[in-house]
Parts: C-alpha cells; structure tokens; sequence
C-alpha cells in the first residue's frame, strides 16, 4: 500500500526497522568536505562532498518518494537548478515556454540560455496549441502550473501527451503547489522542478532546489552535471530542507485554509478589481486543479483599483510583510512590478497582466482572524491615503 504524502514526509519506508546514526531522530549534518577511504580501490560510499554528502543524499531520497521519482537532485538555488537543467540542451535547440512565468527563469532564459544558442517560444501554454508550436528542433515544453503570478494553470497530462506524441521533454514547475499537492511525474511530466526555497523549507531561513524525474536516462545526465560543476546544495542546508519538509502536510493545509478565507474576504473589497486564486470557482483552472491536483495552494494574486492603493498597502503592512519570496510560514506580499518581475520587459509584464496595481500574496499560517483584521486596517489606512 502506498503511503500518504503526510507521513512521506516524515519517514522514509526504506528505513523502517533499521537504527542507524546511532539511532538520532533527527538526520545528522555531516558537515565535512572530504572522506576516508577504508584502503586503495575501497570506499564507504562517499569520497567528496561535491560528488555526494549524506544528509544531502538524504534530502534527495525525500524529495523524490514525495514526487515519486526515482532520482532528485538538490542545488544551491532554485535557480541553480533551472540553470543546471538548461545544460540538457545544446546550441540550436529550441524550447517552448510558458509566458507567465517567474522572472528569474525569464531571466536566466533571456541573458544566458539564449547567448548559449538556446531558442525559446513563450506562449500561453493554458489556452493556445501548444502543438503547433513544435518544429524539428524543439527539445523540451516548460511549464509552471499554477504560474508565477497570475496564477494560470495548464492541464499537465494534456501537455503530456504532446510531448510523448513528439519524443520531446515535459518540464513542470511545481513551487507553487509543493508535492503534497501536486505530483507531475504521476501526469507524465519528465522533470520536475522546484525552488526548495518556498514551501519544501517553509521557513524563510535558507535557498534550495530541486530537479525530480522518474527517468534514468534522465538522472544519469543530471548526476554527471551536479558532480561537474559543483551546484550541490551544501550539508547544513540540506537539514534545513529536511527538517522544513516535516512540517510541510500541515502548512500547505493551514496555509490554504487561510487563503482560501482571504481570496473571498479580498472579493467583498471596493478597492480589490480582481481576485485570482484557482480555488475560486470562477477561475477558469478550477475544473483542472481538481482533476490533477489535491488543493488548490496558498499563493493569490490581487488587481487593486489604483497604483497608488496598492502602494498604500505595501506602506502599511506590519504583522503581513512587504517582502519578496513566498512559501514560508510568514505571509508576505509581495510587488512583481519591482520585484519578482523586474527585469522582465514593461510590455511583456503587461501582456502577461502583471500591472502596477497587481499584488502578490503568499499566505501563511497565523490565525487568518488576525490576518483579516490586518487587511482591514491597512485597507482602510490605504482609502484614506489615496483620497487626499
């Protein structure tokens, strides 16, 4: 019997019954760069930390039974991550993107991929033909669902399906949702990638990330990569990933209580325009999120009805902080325009509906009465501001 995402997070089936680290319950940090070999041609296992650590090594065998994978491989960064995945390809190789995607991947695609001879086609992959963008040198479909900000969301196995027809790579960002609601493996994605960051810390206290796949062929290339140019996430913070990922069952599930308690909260406001949350059922995702996931997440985004509203909001915040990053116990709120999105071009940001007067919220776990309280002050507080 296959077990719950909960207690994936917790215990590893694998090593049930067996005492070892001298029976510690919390996973030791083996924070060493070298170590001894037995004799010549012998080895316990570990020769460098740049190569395999064990508390990394342990980390990764977490991360890939909460996708069901058969290899994860955790980096330095979420970015570090993306960046690694890019070495996959070569120069005239194309790739079809997803427009609405975070600015740092945007980023990265733009200023490095691209200089390294990597074409990209960004297009709405929640609404066009994916399929009709696909030439002969088309190597991979990257995807976030839902995306980074505007909260769109792509059926997966539909992607899937195009890209099995045409032997070219499924690549999911699944931040957003974390494992525990969203396995994209299961829905015939071929990597998976996360920002171990956000809700797989949970904390705001270190950076990760994660490549996830269910594919050998896969795996030994991404195993040959991280050995090669060193982006392996180092010991101490892989037990900050590990201890964080312990608590992620009952986050996300408080964390989306509480979001879904504020989405309908923020739709009862005269300055609120737009409410995007695919839990609501008039998001036009909501259908596909219940098909394909098992919630809905804590990530919203709001369209106030003046720049200068939404500017009085990020003023007044004190318990909910203005600040960048998500995923974490905390709530934040954050401004794409000068922030997660700032160095994505002015036009492509509009044409993507990041305006000035969209706000992102990323909802964490305190008492979501007080959260609502704060709202309704700083609401207040921001009315009077702009009226004068």
């Amino acid at each position: 019997m296959s077990r719950g995402v909960g207690t994936k997070c917790i215990h590893l089936e694998e090593e049930e019954g067996k005492v070892n680290n001298y029976g510690a319950i919390s996973f030791p940090i083996y924070q060493t760069a070298t170590y001894a070999h037995p004799g010549v041609g012998c080895s316990t296992g570990y020769d460098y930390s740049r190569l395999q650590n064990p508390t990394r090594e342990q980390l990764e065998k977490v991360v890939a039974a909460l996708e069901n994978g058969i290899d994860a491989l955790a980096f330095s960064s979420g970015m570090a991550a993306v960046a690694m995945l890019m070495e996959l390809f070569r120069p005239g190789d194309h790739i079809i993107a997803d427009a609405d995607l975070y600015g740092g991947s945007i980023r990265l695609f733009k200023n490095v991929s691209e200089k390294n001879g990597i074409s990209f086609k960004s297009i709405d992959c929640h609404k066009e033909d994916v399929e009709k963008y696909i030439n002969e040198n088309t190597k991979a479909i990257y995807i976030e669902t839902p995306t980074n900000p505007m909260m769109n969301v792509t059926d997966i196995e539909a992607v899937s399906k195009i890209a099995k027809k045409h032997d070219i790579l499924l690549i999911v960002d699944n931040t957003f949702l974390s494992p525990y609601f969203q396995n994209p493996l299961d829905l015939g994605a071929d990597i998976v990638v996360h920002s171990g960051t956000k809700f797989l810390g949970g904390h705001n206290d270190t950076l990760a990330g994660f490549l996830v796949t269910d594919r050998e062929d896969i795996s030994e290339k991404l195993r040959f990569l991280i050995k090669t140019t060193g982006s392996g996430l180092a010991p101490l913070d892989s037990w900050l990933i590990l201890r964080g990922i312990k608590t992620l069952a009952v986050r996300m599930e408080k964390a989306q209580q509480n979001a879904i308690e504020i989405a309908h909260w923020l739709k009862t406001q005269k300055a609120v325009t737009k409410v995007i949350y695919p839990g609501l059922e008039e998001h036009p995702g909501y259908e596909i999120m219940k098909k394909q996931a098992r919630g809905f997440g804590s990530m919203l985004t709001f369209r106030l009805e003046s720049k200068e509203f939404a500017l009085a909001i990020l003023k007044n915040v004190r318990m909910i902080k203005y600040a960048e990053s998500l995923g974490g116990v905390e709530t934040l709120i954050t401004y794409p325009t000068t922030q997660t999105h700032a160095d994505v071009p002015k036009e492509i940001r509009e044409r993507n509906g990041i305006t000035e007067e969209t706000l992102r919220l990323s909802v964490g776990i305190e008492d979501v009465k007080d959260l609502i309280d704060e709202f309704g002050k700083v609401f207040a507080e921001a009315e009077k501001e702009t009226k004068n």
